[in-house]
């Protein structure tokens, strides 16, 4: 990035933090603001910011994005207390995401006739993550009921890094279909990576867990730098696994889950990250997504992208979600409002950066095109509908009386660091 880059994103975050406060809970959020500001002084705007995609600091920023935000929110995510007490998001992951992957390919298939099996698969598993942060209302409103909001905050905890090895494979299938190398080479080095992966995440998660645990125990930890090795830890689990041929981005997610299901000491640091560095990379990504990824995303874009964009953010996520909560007891209304907030965000546009970009894939361009445009359509529908969807339902609720939606729960620590008042204590 040049100067005149640098200087407008650090103008931006200051302005966006002094009014933060006033913005919680509107429609306005912090994704919708930062993507607008990009797309103005981008490349399709005023032409200001001149980001190039492939200059290594982009790739850096986007890479070491993508590592903290897989390895904190699997630590944030209690896989006990999920498996305890909350059966939605367990459905959602579990029978929903698949069928959103299938459905979305489906769909692709009929919608770009041109693309390949392995291609359509691929566009399907870049949407299939969501991001909770583009509906910000709704994870935090207290009027929703905390099984709700917990069941899409837990959910696009997980789905990220879920839905990455069928990325990986599917990118790894459609480029082998593209570049004449044999495919199973392809598959070779796909399942290489997807397995070596999870393996080193387990064992740099376990040795790192115990580790902190022994320090803590025997008072050797500095609290002030107790984050710092538990970022180390993610980062050497990336780049340890890269060097023996597997996925570090696998590797970090495991490593985290691993992490924080055997840390036995509080890591609040981890907490206070989310809420200040973590959004600083957040919202710089949504800034280089507005000035860079949008308007070369918009070059491809016809009537068939518009249309899938619109069928990916409300059919073919939503008759999945609905069908997966088949027999949890929870009511239509809440099926429908499960599946609308599924935004497409963060996870998406890191894929589009570090993998969508290294694969040679015939449409390419089309691939792009179509990611681009779907979550900018979810960033501005869901930022814009977050508050008063939140207050609708909140408001339905509050009539249900006793019900699957709304009996307790513990409450998990949201993608921003805030952690509610009942949560549970944990790393």
């Amino acid at each position: 990035m040049d100067q005149v880059s640098l200087t407008l994103i650090a103008a931006a975050l200051l302005l966006y933090s002094v009014v933060s406060g006033r913005l919680s809970g509107t429609m306005v959020t912090g994704p919708l603001v930062f993507v607008g500001f990009g797309f103005l002084v981008g490349a399709g705007g005023l032409g200001v910011v001149d980001l190039d995609l492939g200059h290594a600091g982009i790739h850096v920023i986007a890479e070491l994005t993508l590592v903290l935000v897989l390895f904190t929110d699997a630590v944030r995510i209690d896989l006990g207390t999920v498996r305890r007490d909350h059966r939605l998001p367990v459905r959602m992951l579990a029978v929903g995401l698949p069928l959103t992957i299938v459905c979305g390919a489906v769909t692709a298939a009929v919608l770009f006739p041109s693309f390949s099996f392995w291609e359509a698969a691929l566009l399907a598993a870049l949407l299939a993550p969501t991001d909770a942060a583009l509906g910000q209302s709704v994870v935090s409103a207290s009027a929703v009921p905390v099984r709700v909001r917990q069941a899409i905050n837990i959910e696009s905890g997980l789905n990220d890094g879920i839905a990455l090895p069928a990325v990986l494979l599917c990118a790894a299938l459609a480029a082998a279909g593209s570049d004449g190398v044999e495919t199973s080479r392809w598959v070779e080095f796909a399942l290489l990576q997807v397995t070596l992966g999870p393996l080193a995440g387990i064992t740099f998660g376990y040795l790192g867990a115990r580790l902190l645990d022994e320090a803590e125990q025997r008072g050797w930890v500095d609290d002030a730098l107790q984050g710092v090795g538990i970022l180390s830890l993610a980062l050497l689990t990336f780049v340890a696994t890269e060097l023996i041929g597997g996925n570090g981005f696998i590797a970090a997610f495991v490593s985290g889950m691993t992490f924080g299901d055997t840390v036995r000491h509080p890591c609040t640091f981890l907490f206070e990250f989310m809420e200040t560095e973590g959004q600083l990379l957040m919202l710089i990504t949504f800034f280089v997504f507005g000035a860079a990824l949008l308007p070369e995303g918009l070059t491809y874009v016809g009537p068939a992208t518009v249309v899938y964009a619109l069928l990916s953010l409300t059919i073919v996520r939503m008759l999945p979600i609905a069908l997966s909560l088949v027999g949890t007891g929870v009511r239509l209304p809440t099926r429908l409002f499960l599946g609308w907030f599924g935004p497409r965000g963060l996870a998406s546009i890191l894929f589009v950066l570090l993998i969508l970009e290294e694969a040679e894939i015939t449409h390419h361009g089309e691939l792009l095109s179509v990611t681009v445009f779907t979550v900018a359509v979810s960033v501005l529908l869901h930022g814009l509908t977050s508050a008063p969807l939140a207050g609708w339902y909140g408001r339905l609720a509050s009539q249900m009386g006793e019900c699957e939606e709304t009996r307790p729960a513990v409450e998990l620590p949201l993608r921003d660091g805030h952690s509610p008042t009942n949560q549970s204590q944990r790393g």
